[in-house]
């Protein structure tokens, strides 16, 4: 095992030669020990420490490496960050007029071409504002709004037949207004 071991550090390092060994081998503590110094078998270029250490560029990958449109939260897939619903004027008058996809107005919306030119016409008509429809399509008001012509209320504060929340006695101060 011992001369493996000889023969197998003598395959991957320089091992001195000529007169060099035999003082080596007078010299040495331990001369079967490896010399550390490791063979290379190809030149490597460039040899280390021959590039210049002020002149290295970064390598930037696009899009990744651009700061501007790239920014942490995006890159974050740690977190679970909160994604904005943005409604516009234009959506909430194509919502009056034709409805959603869960609930359509049937007797508005028309089939095929017609029906993408109709989208295209409540489209034009949103960029407009919410008021200019509102002002042209008085009964509209009446499918969103309630009869006094209020918006709908949370469903504990409403007159909707809803019990509102009660608490028990044992689970409140009391009510000593004192």
């Amino acid at each position: 095992m011992s001369k493996q071991a000889a023969a197998q550090f003598k395959k991957y390092t320089v091992q001195p030669t000529g007169i060099w060994a035999k003082i080596n081998n007078l010299l040495a503590v331990d001369p079967k020990r490896s010399t550390g110094v490791p063979l290379n078998p190809q030149f490597r270029n460039p040899p280390p420490g021959a590039n210049d250490p002020t002149a290295y560029d970064d390598p930037v990958t696009l899009p990744a490496g651009d700061i501007a449109e790239n920014p942490y939260w995006k890159r974050d897939v740690r977190r679970r960050y909160q994604v904005p619903s943005v409604v516009s004027q234009g959506d909430v008058v194509g919502l009056l007029t034709v409805g959603s996809k869960e609930s359509p107005n049937e007797q508005v919306l028309q089939i095929g071409d017609a029906g993408a030119k109709q989208l295209v016409a409540i489209k034009e008509e949103g960029e407009k504002g919410l008021s200019a429809f509102l002002a042209k399509e008085k009964g509209v008001g009446k499918l969103v709004l309630g009869e006094d012509g209020l918006p709908p209320r949370p469903a504990n504060l409403g007159p909707q037949g809803k019990k509102n929340y009660e608490m028990l006695e044992d689970q409140t101060y009391g009510n000593d207004n004192q």
